[in-house]
This record gives C-alpha cells, structure tokens and sequence, in this order.
C-alpha cells in the first residue's frame, strides 16, 4: 500500500509545489510508482509537469464527488514511473460545498482509498491555507512533509499548523505524524539561512531533514518549462537536492 505523504504549510511561497513535483519525480527516478495530486485550485503542479487543461476532462475535483472516477482521472506522464491526479479551479469551490456535508473530512481519503494499492508513494501538494481541503488531505495522508523557507519569519503561523495536525491526530485520523521538515531557498553564504536552519532544528528536534533545498536559478526556471527539475537540468544543484531528498524519504520510509 501506498505512503501518503501531504506537502502542507499554510503559508505561501515556501516551496510547497516545487517539492511536491520534484520530490514526487525523483521518487519516480529512484524506481519508486508515484502519483502527484495536486489538490491546489492554481494548479501549479499540473502545469509543472507539463499538463494542459486540454489534456484531461477529470480532476480531483471530480473525484470528490464520485470516488469511482479516480482511477480514470489518473494521467500516467511521461517520466516514466509518475502519475499525476490533475487539479482544476473548481477546487476553490469545494471548500464552500464540502461545509455542508455529512463526514465532509473524508472524501478525499475515500477517493483515493482505491488506488493506495496501486502506487508505492502518493504525494499530495496542498492549497496555502488550513481550509477544509487541507483537512481532507491530513486526514487521508500518512505523513505531513512541511516546506519552510530560510527566510524572516520562517515559523510564522507553524504553531497553529501543528496545532491543527494534533487535532486531526486526535479526531479524525490517528496514523498521521510528521515527515519532516524541509528547509528551502536556502543559501549557505548569508548569516540569515544559516540562522533560520538553526531555528528550525530547535523548533523540531529530531524532524527537520539532513537534505536542504538550495536558491537555485534552474530550478526557478523549470516549471515554466513544464518539467520536473531532474529532466530540466540534472547536472544543476535543484536536482541534486531533490534526488537527495527523495533517497532520504525512502530510507526513512524502509
């Protein structure tokens, strides 16, 4: 069965989708069947795997509705071992409509509970905030792999995420524990990354990954290509932090 791994931070811009798709695509590298799903109404990790609106008539949205549509809404890339659950905007309107719905924590995790056996890692990239969709992924993930930027105020607003994430612990899903945490945009040669790295050891003893993701302009670039960072330039630091990460997600996970 699959691990379910939930790339969640509420915060923007700390490098949630970059390491959805590229950590999703390194795992796929390293021989692992990975599915990426991308629950973001933007639908960045779609578009970051070169994915078209054209290319597909089923997203996850879709699927929370009527879970039998998984397995067809699934598009296998063209990177070998990924597999990508595309997203659409129409998420933005299931938070309103899964308010109102009877165990409306669930749908994601029964619309996907068919497919776990399909996959050895499932990799789920999360809206910027701690709406009702986030609630459905931590309730149908594994694990929670938090991106924190090395940046002013890196751990702004973390509390009440892990406060959220003991809560869903207790009520709702009992298996859930944190992955780790990623440092990103880090940049060895300012007194600052090398402050915020320390500060996030001490805020999670015993959690924070040995593998950083460092301020790299390829990987900056790739997206915008429609490629995982491995397949836009493997020669470039961005893919070999992230191959780093995926091997050290995979011992940790053996």
């Amino acid at each position: 069965m699959a691990k379910t791994i939930a790339v969640t931070n509420q915060k923007g811009g700390v490098g949630k989708t970059t390491t959805s798709v590229n950590l999703a695509s390194c795992l796929a590298c390293e021989g692992k069947k990975t599915l990426l799903i991308d629950c973001d109404p933007q639908g960045n990790s779609t578009s970051g795997l070169g994915i078209e609106k054209d290319d597909y008539k089923i997203s996850v949205y879709d699927c929370l509705a009527d879970g039998s549509k998984t397995k067809d809404a699934i598009i296998k890339t063209k990177y070998g071992n990924l597999y990508i659950l595309p997203s659409s905007p129409d998420m933005s309107a299931a938070e309103i409509e899964l308010a109102y719905e009877e165990n409306r924590e669930f749908f994601l995790k029964n619309a996907i509970s068919g497919i776990k056996d399909d996959f050895d890692f499932i990799i789920l990239d999360s809206p910027p905030a701690l709406g009702m969709i986030t609630i459905n992924i931590l309730t149908a993930s594994d694990t929670v792999l938090i991106p924190i930027q090395c940046e002013y105020y890196a751990l702004e607003g973390l509390s009440q995420l892990i406060s959220t994430v003991k809560t869903i612990k207790k009520k709702l899903n009992p298996q859930i524990e944190i992955e780790g945490v990623l440092a990103t945009m880090y940049d060895g040669r300012t007194n600052l990354s090398i402050q915020v790295l320390d500060e996030v050891k001490r805020f999670f003893p015993d959690k924070v990954f040995k593998t950083v993701i460092p301020r790299n302009v390829r990987l900056s670039e790739s997206p915008s290509f429609g490629e995982p960072i491995i397949n836009y330039d493997r020669t470039s630091k961005g893919a070999d932090a992230y191959m780093a990460l995926a091997k050290e997600v995979i011992k940790n996970n053996s």
